[in-house]
């Protein structure tokens, strides 16, 4: 059995700004995981915003854990708050503002698991 706490993952700055924090990823654990997906979970702080940015092949789904925020994706945009769950496709240029006065954390799922060449910035 696998167990990770989440105190022992290391908080990084990811490409896209949001402050991060990877679970599991079958890439990069030492453990011999089943799974092709990476797990994550992020935080952006008020008043913030990731960067746009797609992933080339991979999927990717957020699922809110608390705050509120407003999700796009290509040129469609969302509200989100604690509770839903967000589908980006691959290529799909995504970012997502904190539009609340605490911070907006979630899960973030990504299909095939994440690695560093796996995503772009997008102006």
């Amino acid at each position: 059995m696998l167990v990770k706490r989440f105190s022992d993952c290391k908080e990084i700055v990811a490409l896209d700004g949001t402050i991060l924090r990877e679970l599991l990823n079958p890439r990069h654990d030492q453990a011999d995981l089943k799974i092709d997906y990476s797990l994550a979970h992020a935080t952006v702080r008020p008043g913030q915003s990731s960067a746009p940015h797609r992933f080339f092949k991979a999927s990717e789904v957020y699922h809110i854990l608390q705050g509120t925020g407003r999700m796009h994706v290509d040129n469609e945009a969302s509200d989100v708050s604690a509770g839903d769950t967000v589908y980006i496709p691959p290529m799909g240029v995504q970012y997502i503002e904190n539009t609340g006065d605490t911070d907006l954390v979630f899960l973030c799922v990504v299909a095939p698991s994440w690695y560093p060449d796996a995503e772009e910035l997008v102006e």
